[in-house]
């Protein structure tokens, strides 16, 4: 897939995020991206690893960088608290350049963007967290929530099989959409 098709993926992920009450900062935007990727089998062509609070893309970070100089994003500061990150101005353009693309994904983009839209930081790091172990480590089942607690030693026990409950919950959902499709 080219660039600009996966930015419109991508901008259309945030203004489905913003529009069911996302902060949009980096964190909900980097979260909600690997989600698309792992869970709904849509390659944007990012590379995730675990890091600080769960995976992350320093490519997909470099990535959002580059639409901001291209006013495809705009940084709307939100003192005290960091940014959020909104569609910008080239963003009506693009979609009336790809909108067969945007429709491609719009169903997945929605079920996250509702999903996922309330969820803070915190949470967005649990569930992505979980499904990391899920998917890329494969760890088995009834061993899940002892590997989160031992990456994620802020998150308990009892935490982490909460958030695995509802990720489940959610690939079974998912895997439904997928079927769909």
């Amino acid at each position: 897939m080219k660039r600009m098709a996966r930015v419109a993926i991508l901008l259309s992920l945030v203004e489905k995020l913003e529009n069911n009450g996302s902060w949009c900062g980096e964190t909900h935007i980097q979260k909600a991206t690997y989600f698309l990727q792992q869970m709904l089998e849509s390659d944007l062509g990012h590379d995730f690893i675990l890091y600080k609070h769960g995976p992350y893309s320093f490519d997909l970070s470099e990535e959002l960088g580059s639409l901001r100089a291209d006013n495809l994003l705009k940084v709307v500061p939100q003192n005290p608290y960091g940014p959020r990150m909104l569609p910008g101005r080239a963003w009506a353009d693009l979609k009336e350049t790809f909108p067969k693309t945007i429709n491609r994904y719009a169903e997945k983009i929605a079920f996250l963007g509702h999903w996922l839209g309330n969820k803070n930081v915190a949470e967005l790091e649990k569930l992505a967290t979980a499904l990391y172990v899920t998917k890329e480590l494969q760890v088995e089942e009834r061993q899940r929530a002892e590997k989160i607690h031992a990456l994620k030693s802020h998150v308990s026990l009892e935490e982490a099989q909460t958030t695995l409950i509802e990720l489940d919950r959610q690939m079974d959902a998912a895997r439904g959409l997928l079927a769909a499709a």
